[in-house]
């Protein structure tokens, strides 16, 4: 017997309010530059990039899911060149099981050891080994729609 797990249609509309107020509760810190976590930060860290105007924005490219289901192996490349940087928002649409964030991370203070990294998501998962330095909404058992993979 299987368990269905429950979904949640994230529209554009609460996408908006939600950028706003992480915005607001970022206004004051002073990060040099923005990593998107690919694919699911890129549209976030896009407009947090302009409402913090941090020129500085980078990606970094993680596969960790196939359609639904999750890949054994989380693959990160694509890090970029951050000698430069000192203080880095690094950005995800969810921290579902914890393991690309916790990988991408340790990958970036590895290579960029007198680098501040501080973390970014939207949605985060009570579940989740890796809690994010901020986040809007902490939920259980859901899978999230995103309005940027369905519509």
């Amino acid at each position: 017997m299987s368990i269905e797990m429950k979904r949640y249609y994230y529209s554009y509309s609460q996408f908006l309010k939600d950028v706003k107020s992480l915005g607001s509760l970022l206004e004051n810190r002073d990060f040099s530059a923005i990593i998107a976590v690919a694919r699911g930060g890129l549209t976030i860290s896009h407009f947090l990039s302009n409402l913090l105007n941090i020129r500085s924005v980078y990606s970094i490219n993680s596969i960790s899911y196939s359609g639904t289901r999750k890949l054994e192996d989380i693959h990160i490349f694509g890090l970029p060149h951050l000698q430069d940087e000192k203080s880095i928002l690094v950005v995800d649409d969810i921290s579902d099981s914890g393991k690309t964030l916790t990988k991408v991370v340790e990958n970036l203070q590895h290579l960029y050891p007198d680098t501040n990294f501080h973390t970014l998501t939207i949605f985060y998962k009570s579940t989740s080994s890796f809690q994010p330095n901020y986040y809007i909404h902490k939920i259980e058992d859901t899978w999230i729609d995103f309005f940027w993979e369905t519509d």
